[in-house]
């Protein structure tokens, strides 16, 4: 797998890898909900999407295109153990929906691969 985007991880844990859903609102959550999120990592763009509690406990990974570790899916990814990556950039366009990654925050940043 090669790096793809890069953020500010919001505490150290192991990398992790799953099937990347794009998140746009509160309806894609509840089509994961009844699909089951087990093995996802969530992309989403709202540093504050709080339409995403329902599924902290499922999540394999969650990468935000903004906000600090100290925004509410940062704090609230901790205290789940969700690895969790903020302010991402990607090097290119941002990976396809259902692309197979690997979410890494085991370093000095969160570093996401496909």
């Amino acid at each position: 797998m090669e790096p793809i985007g890069e953020g500010v991880k919001v505490f150290d844990a192991a990398p992790v890898r799953g099937t990347l859903r794009v998140l746009e609102g509160p309806d894609d959550v509840l089509e994961l909900m009844d699909r089951g999120a087990e093995g996802v990592v969530a992309l989403v763009a709202d540093a504050g999407a709080t339409f995403l509690a329902p599924l902290f406990g499922e999540l394999a990974g969650i990468v935000c295109t903004g906000g600090t570790p100290r925004s509410h899916i940062g704090i609230v990814s901790r205290e789940f153990q969700v690895p969790c990556v903020m302010s991402t950039t990607f090097l290119g366009p941002p990976p396809a929906d259902g692309a197979q990654v690997e979410l890494d925050c085991s370093g000095p940043a969160g570093v996401l691969r496909a």
